[in-house]
Parts: structure tokens; sequence; C-alpha cells
């Protein structure tokens, strides 16, 4: 083995950050072995996805890239097949061709699903709504006389707004089958060279079908309350949410969302929570059985959040905090225990940790959107987190400055927030006159960063970066351009 670490990241899919012990809700949950990773390193209590659902964060992340510059914006696009053309490698790619052996279980959200992206290895259970992908899982239930069941073929499905009991035992459970793939790794690794191991929960994304013997854990009534919807502040988005979730990958109309759906699903949503976590533990506990731990990495985030019923919403794709606000801890070699930082830190920020921790150089094409996390990494920017943190989809964007949050729709909703005195956000400041140079501020540090990004994300069809004018090649017949353009810092 090398001297260099291991490296392990853990995303489960869809996690807001308070449902989890270390962040302040024991009251309710406890979360010990996720909690175990952050108190025997670094939590972020400060960290956001820039692109809150579930595509966009994770060709972020695959890329160091903003979405805006990958142009996946949405959960219908992806990145352009021949990216590698352009000079684009993912951080599997980098770090495999760095000497580590890359491997992904779970959920990775790619088009085709069963993309490489530099991954070595792959056993693959894909997203919890695409039931007909013949992935790893996909084989296994069968084996064990099950499907991937949709929640219509649930009792109370469309009752309870998506929070049902799940018809598979938890043996054959998604996150199981994800969690018990990742110890089977962890116990029978034994190659000479370091492992680079992403491991993708499927859950606690929707439907909220737990397994009985989890769900029992929980009450209704011990669960927080929804934050409430200001009346008429947002109403494009709430018909937007309401409109997508109607589709067929869910079916359920939110129309009427009332506090009992929402505690529900909010008791639903912990007990999937709960799984994921004692999976966890079982993973830690085959690093330490192995003498492993002390020479891997552990990185935990989650690509986004879920509102359950905060603001009358359900699921991500907002710049609410309940969607883009998400846990970030690392317990690597060498950091000192115990740290809890307050810096502003992206999602995206995991893939330069990676490199950086698995000693390969950053690309100088990610340094505007993905850097070492400050308190982790040697390489750090010195000056912990961002000034200001940016965030954009396809229906909108925001500019969040760790206090001062504005964010903007394609609906035209635009919400200032000062989270500082009001963290629920209830207060929208963006007509207060006494906060025009606030929102001017926000507002233009955020269209310079659109600009700069959009820029970059055409940077594939640059013809030039001098001036051609007096090239005599460019003059005669037959000249063709070079296409596609290597991107700068490659």
């Amino acid at each position: 083995m090398t001297d260099r670490p291991n490296l392990l990241f853990i995303m489960p899919d869809q996690l807001r950050h308070d449902f989890l012990s270390c962040y302040g809700a024991g009251d309710f949950i406890q979360t010990p072995h996720i909690d175990r990773i952050a108190n025997e390193g670094v939590r972020f209590d400060c960290a956001y996805s820039q692109h809150p659902l579930c595509v966009p964060a994770r060709v972020s992340l695959l890329t160091g890239m903003n979405a805006i510059a990958t142009g996946v914006g949405g959960n219908g696009n992806y990145l352009r097949p021949d990216y590698a053309d352009c000079g684009i490698r993912t951080w599997a790619q980098m770090l495999g061709d760095g000497g580590y052996y890359t491997s992904a279980i779970g959920k990775m959200h790619s088009y085709p699903w069963d993309l490489d992206l530099g991954f070595q290895h792959r056993v693959g259970a894909e997203d919890k709504r695409w039931l007909h992908i013949e992935d790893d899982y996909f084989h296994f239930l069968q084996k064990k006389g099950h499907h991937k069941y949709h929640g219509n073929e649930h009792a109370g499905y469309l009752e309870n707004r998506g929070a049902i009991t799940s018809l598979l035992p938890w043996e054959c459970y998604w996150d199981h089958f994800v969690g018990r793939e990742a110890t089977e790794f962890l116990q029978a690794y034994d190659r000479d060279e370091p492992f680079a191991l992403m491991v993708g929960f499927p859950g606690p994304h929707c439907p909220y079908d737990p397994t009985p013997e989890y769900l029992s854990q929980f009450d209704e009534e011990d669960m927080p309350a929804a934050i409430p919807e200001v009346e008429g502040e947002h109403p494009g988005l709430r018909q937007s949410n309401i409109n997508s979730n109607k589709l067929p990958w869910n079916g359920v109309d939110y129309s009427e969302f009332t506090e009992a759906h929402k505690k529900k699903i909010r008791a639903h949503y912990a007990a999937l929570v709960k799984q994921i976590d004692d999976d966890i533990g079982q993973m830690l506990q085959t690093l330490e059985a192995r003498g492993m731990l002390d020479n891997t990495v552990i990185i935990f985030a989650s690509d986004h959040g879920d509102c359950l019923g905060d603001h009358n919403l359900i699921g991500k794709g907002t710049f609410f905090e309940a969607s883009t606000h998400v846990p970030l801890m690392v317990r690597a070699p060498g950091v000192k225990a115990g740290q809890v930082r307050d810096d502003l830190v992206a999602l995206t920020d995991v893939t330069a940790t990676l490199l950086s921790l698995g000693g390969c150089d950053v690309p100088k094409y990610m340094a505007e959107d993905s850097r070492p996390l400050p308190g982790v990494c040697a390489q750090d920017s010195g000056g912990g987190g961002r000034e200001i943190l940016f965030g954009a989809l396809d229906g909108g964007w925001m500019a969040f400055d760790g206090q001062m949050k504005l964010s903007k729709y394609a609906g035209g909703e635009q919400m200032l927030f000062n989270l500082a005195e009001d963290p629920t956000e209830q207060h929208n400041l963006v007509r207060d006159g006494a906060h025009g140079d606030i929102c001017r501020r926000l507002d233009g540090a955020l269209t310079r960063w659109v600009m700069a990004s959009m820029s970059r994300s055409h940077a594939d069809k640059l013809v030039y970066t001098q001036d051609l004018s007096a090239d005599p090649d460019f003059a005669r017949p037959g000249w063709e351009r070079v296409y596609p353009n290597i991107i700068e810092g490659s």
C-alpha cells in the first residue's frame, strides 16, 4: 500500500442538514455514525449546494465546474458526450490517472445511466424514481422475487402525499443494498493502490418509504413543524412545485398539503435517514476492523436538501435553506478532530478537496468553482470560504454572502433574506428601500458571475484568443477551425 490515504466520499440523495443530530436534530433523531465523522473531523455549518437539483449538483461535483459552465442546469440536461475532447476530466479520471483504484457504488444519475465517468469499478443502484433501469440492484431484486416498486403500488401513497411503508423487506431495500455493497468492497479490498470510493445512497429521496422496523422508531408528533408559507410571496414556485410532482415520476398532488401530511412525511423521512446512518456505521466498523480507518479520508455531503413542507413546498430546486443548505463534514488523517467551521463553502469544493488529498493537481479551469476546503487541505485558499457564494439552476439564481441571500426565479419572484435575523426566511426585504444598496451589491456581483460563467460555457466554440486578421493561414481558402476548443487550464 502507498502512503497516500484512501478516499471515501459518501453522498445520500436529498438529505437536508437539520435532520442529523450533529446539526442540532437530537430532539427527534439520533445519527451517531454520521455524527462520528463530524466529531472526529471537521463539520462545516455553512455548506451549500449551489445547484440544488440531482443532476446539476452531481455534474458539478464530477467536473468541479458550476452548472452554467457545464450547461447542466436541470435534470433533463447532461454533459456533451465528447466532454473529454474539450479538456474536461472527472475527479475519478484524475485520481485514476494518479494511481488510485476508483469505484462508484449506488446512485450516479448520469445519461446514459451506465457511463463509467472514470470509475474503474461500478455497482449500480440508480434513482428510486427510475424503476426500469437494469442496474445491479435491478438484477438483485429479480433474484429475490421483487422489483423496483413505484410509490403508487403502496397503500396510502396518494392520500399520505408519498409517505408509505416499503413493500421491500430491509434486506432488499435500496439503501441497504448500497450500504452492504460498500461494506463488502471495504471488507474485500486488497489491492496495492489506495482506493477512491464514492457511495451514492438513493435515499432519503422520495418516495418516503422506510421499512417498518425503522418507521416504528419515530412519532409524527415529535417532528419539527414545517416553516409556514408567506402568503402570496412565491406563487410561481408553489405552482411549479405542484405541477412537477403531478408528473408520472411521482404522481402526487400537493395542491392540498396539510400540517398532518407534513408531519407524517417528516417522520418517514427521519426513518430513511436512520436507515442510512446504520449502514454508514457498518462501513466505519469495517474500516476500523481492518486497520484502515486512520488512513482513510471520509467526506460526507448531500447533493441538496428537501423542503418537506417548508414554505408549503416539497423536494428541492429552490434556494430556500431547506433545499440548498447541506451537511458537509470531513474526517481525514492529520486533521484536528472536533472542528466546527462557519466558512461559506460549496458542495463543489468536495471535488478540489478529493484531488488535493489524493495528491493530484487541481486544474486551473476548476479554480473559480471548486476550492480545497479550509481546515482540511494544506493547499486550501488560505482565506477560509467565499465572500459571496453563487448558485444557479435553469429556473433560478442565487447570491449569498453568508448573511444576506438574494434569489431570483424565472417566474419573476425575487427574494432577499437576512439569515442572521430571519433564519426561517419569512421576511422578504427585496422591496425594502433600506436594503436597496445590499440588493444592488449582490445583484451586481451575481450578474458578473453569470456573465463570466456564460462565457466559460461556450469555451468549446472559441475560434481564437488572438486576432486572426493578420494570420496568413486564416486568409487562405480551406482554413479549418479547431473544434472543439480545449478549455483553458485543462
